[in-house]
């Protein structure tokens, strides 16, 4: 069994994490725990940038606080300004002893009654349970969820994502000594 250490406690994060080892290695187990991480950036990254650092972060710090497991992932979502609107988004990182994955989700326009509130300051999930009138929305549908009436929720949201992170594990002869960047940091 292989060990899948996800940086957090979300139960969200943990099931995307989960279901994408999951169907990427069809057959194979994985015991999948979340530990605290920390993301090293605000608690709503605002960039493309500031978010994928978030990511990478939190994947190195979830290895060192538990150096023994297969595999640590850092989900991380984040905001940017795009022509006049602020598009939603999530970087996912995947660590291995030997390899790194990263990912990004699709993105998708936030309205500007949620809007409004994060570039206020305020962090996406507590704009949305604000706007929607929900309670910690962050550990269930999300953003994604509510706007899409649970079409998508956050967890499938994250998961393909984290599909396309595992791509480098899948195909290692693809990546291995190919490129000295996707070694992990």
């Amino acid at each position: 069994m292989k060990r899948v250490i996800v940086a957090s406690a979300n139960p969200v994060k943990l099931r995307a994490a989960e279901a994408g080892f999951r169907k990427t290695f069809i057959g194979e187990t994985f015991e999948v725990e979340g530990v605290a991480a920390e993301s090293g950036v605000g608690h709503q990254p605002m960039s493309d940038e500031e978010t994928l650092r978030g990511a990478r972060n939190r994947a190195q710090h979830a290895q060192s606080l538990q150096p023994g497991a297969d595999y640590w992932i850092g989900l991380e979502g984040g905001v940017y300004e795009r022509e006049g609107t602020l598009e939603a988004f999530a970087w996912i990182v995947v660590l291995s002893r030997t390899l790194r994955g990263e990912a990004r989700t699709a993105t998708f326009e936030l309205p500007p009654k949620v809007a409004r509130p994060v570039h206020q300051g305020m962090e996406l999930g507590h704009a949305d349970d604000q706007v929607f009138g929900r309670t910690n929305s962050k550990q269930t549908n999300g953003a994604v969820g509510l706007l899409t009436r649970d079409l998508i929720t956050r967890a499938t949201y994250y998961e393909h994502a984290v599909v396309l992170a595992l791509i480098p594990f899948v195909n290692p002869d693809l990546y291995v000594n190919a490129d000295s960047s996707r070694s992990p940091r």
